[in-house]
């Protein structure tokens, strides 16, 4: 499934790419990245240590054909797989290769993975569905191709669950005659939560993976869900967080791809789709690019992550490896670099999949920070996730706003969990109470802004650098100091609430105000002082304050957060 368009511009001398290549400047430890500070203090200091570390796979996964480009051929296929596994040799560093059924068929294939070191490497299975795997399953081939992209035919959600549990079947049986073993890890750009449930349940695996969030790209929208890391998923509906131990499955999802924290968010505002801006190596202005490369993996190593921090690199064949190479080539000795000192782990899925399950039991809050936006850019941002919700908070020009608030609901089944998709694209979503990109336009960004009444105006709060930081287990701590008043604004998040306190100024009368785009599709229904009703594609649900006050002052605001004794609460647990 190739991702959309690059976007990121380069703003960098071209020479960098140069100085990357070379061991002065593994060295340096990025110092050049931050032009205002190239001395030492910038250089990274991180033990990566086993209570909180910065994990990250390298998974390649593997289609046997590539139907949509007649140069790209099985042998070109096959070669790109055979350089991938020559570089991550030539790095020491280990992987994860997830077969489609029809490369897992090839004598090639099997011959090359099973010549690789069980130690380091891990051969899995790449959940999309060709056309052998259907009609060993006994069931007629519906598609254009031999595999075919289209989320009708070339993905679990276009089948019946019965159907789903055939397929299953024939891959495990077929893997366990070549390699001697069931896979402990199966991946896809989504896998239904009945084909999950049933994997685990008859052959146990430990860990899946899903795409990162995107809008319509490839006719796959995820939007509003678990951002980044790892969750376990509910039983009715993969997409969706479970908050219960006894209504998930017991197989983390990790999210692939490694999105820009800043900008991917954003991408495509105004389109259809979004582009991509992340650490596929495939995309010159991301994750083909030395300087975002270097960028991206500094925050990840310096960033607040909370219990731990993930990435996923690598690369799927289709790409092939004459546009590959160049990204590989700029991350694998900057991984290997990364590992040598300590400050990431490198391993397979299984591997983390394992780790995760002997160290939660629920899924754990997690953060992802960016304290230093590329080159001249001031944006900053956090991404704070629980089994509860997620929050975006984000920092442009001196003020702050709540970029995105989605609310998990375990209880909310899937649209695909007994049916299958009857058209070629998949919708999956969560609650939304901000979403500053299917609310917005190019011309009018929403937000839940950041103000305050001073001599009876409204302005924009501003301040300076936010200090991001987990001091207690479960609970992320942003202090946000204030230049335009007197006071810092202190956020506190933990699994269920948001807690934002103005500290040294008890005079200040300041608030939250959410401003979308005109005509946009909102799921407030009803607004009182303690609590919203909302309702998103046909659920109903509501947000509780228990500090402060809700109201809609005028037209323009579609809903404002006052303080009472200068502090808001609120209660982020999806009640319906």
């Amino acid at each position: 499934m190739k991702k959309g368009s690059g976007f990121y511009k380069k703003g960098f001398l071209c020479g960098m790419l140069v100085l990357f290549l070379t061991s002065t400047m593994f060295a340096q430890e990025f110092a050049y990245l931050n032009p205002k500070n190239s001395d030492s203090s910038a250089k990274l200091v991180v033990d990566n240590n086993t209570e909180h570390p910065k994990i990250v796979n390298i998974i390649n996964f593997i289609r046997l054909l590539e139907p949509r480009d007649e140069d790209i051929t099985e042998d070109v296929l096959y070669q790109t797989v055979v350089k991938q596994v020559e570089l991550m040799n030539i790095y020491k560093l280990g992987g994860t290769f997830l077969l489609q059924y029809d490369a897992l068929l090839d004598s090639r294939y099997q011959k090359l993975l099973k010549s690789l070191p069980e130690n380091s490497f891990e051969i899995g299975a790449w959940w999309e569905i060709p056309q052998p795997l259907v009609e060993n399953a006994g069931m007629k081939w519906r598609g254009r191709f031999p595999w075919d992209w289209h989320a009708d035919v070339g993905f679990s959600t276009g089948y019946l669950p019965e159907e789903r549990e055939k397929l299953v079947d024939v891959y495990m049986n077929d893997f366990k005659k070549i390699f001697g073993y069931y896979p402990k890890s199966v991946a896809s750009w989504f896998i239904d939560a009945h084909t999950l449930n049933y994997l685990y349940e008859k052959y146990h695996i430990v860990a899946s993976a899903n795409c990162k969030d995107q809008y319509g790209t490839d006719g796959y929208t995820m939007w509003g869900g678990y951002w980044n890391q790892a969750y376990y998923p509910s039983k009715i509906n993969s997409y969706m967080p479970a908050q219960n131990k006894e209504n998930q499955i017991p197989v983390p999802i990790f999210r692939m791809l490694g999105s820009d924290p800043v900008r991917q968010y954003d991408q495509g505002l105004g389109s259809a789709r979004q582009g991509v801006i992340s650490l596929e190596p495939v995309y010159k202005d991301a994750g083909g690019d030395a300087y975002w490369v270097n960028w991206y993996l500094k925050e990840f190593v310096e960033g607040e992550a909370m219990e731990f921090a993930y990435v996923q690199a690598g690369q799927e064949n289709s790409f092939t490896w004459d546009a590959m190479k160049k990204g590989f080539e700029i991350q694998l000795p900057l991984l290997a670099e990364l590992r040598d000192q300590n400050k990431i782990k490198v391993e397979t899925l299984a591997e983390s999949g394992q780790w995760f399950r002997e160290n939660y039991k629920i899924t754990p809050a997690t953060s992802c920070t960016v304290n230093n936006d590329l080159g001249n850019s001031n944006l900053k941002t956090v991404w704070f996730n629980s089994r509860f919700y997620r929050i975006n908070l984000l920092w442009e020009d001196g003020t702050l706003r709540f970029r995105d608030i989605h609310l998990f609901n375990e209880s909310i089944p899937s649209a695909y969990l007994t049916k299958r998709v009857e058209s070629n694209e998949c919708r999956f979503f969560t609650l939304p109470v901000v979403d500053g990109y299917l609310w917005s336009t190019a011309d009018k960004m929403a937000g839940l802004r950041f103000k305050a009444l001073v001599n009876g105006e409204e302005i924009l709060l501003e301040g300076n650098d936010p200090v991001i930081k987990s001091e207690e287990k479960g609970k992320l701590t942003v202090k946000w100091p204030l230049k335009n008043v007197t006071g810092t604004v202190v956020l506190e998040m933990d699994e269920e609430n948001i807690e934002i306190q103005l500290k040294g100024n008890a005079a200040l009368n300041w608030f939250l105000d959410l401003s979308t785009a005109p005509n946009k599709m909102l799921p407030f229904k009803s607004i009182n002082p303690q609590k919203m009703e909302c309702e998103f594609e046909g659920v109903p649900y509501f947000i509780q304050l228990n500090n402060g006050e809700f109201s809609k002052p005028d037209k323009t605001t579609d809903f404002r957060i006052s303080a009472k004794n200068n502090s808001i609460q609120m209660h982020l647990v999806a009640g319906n």
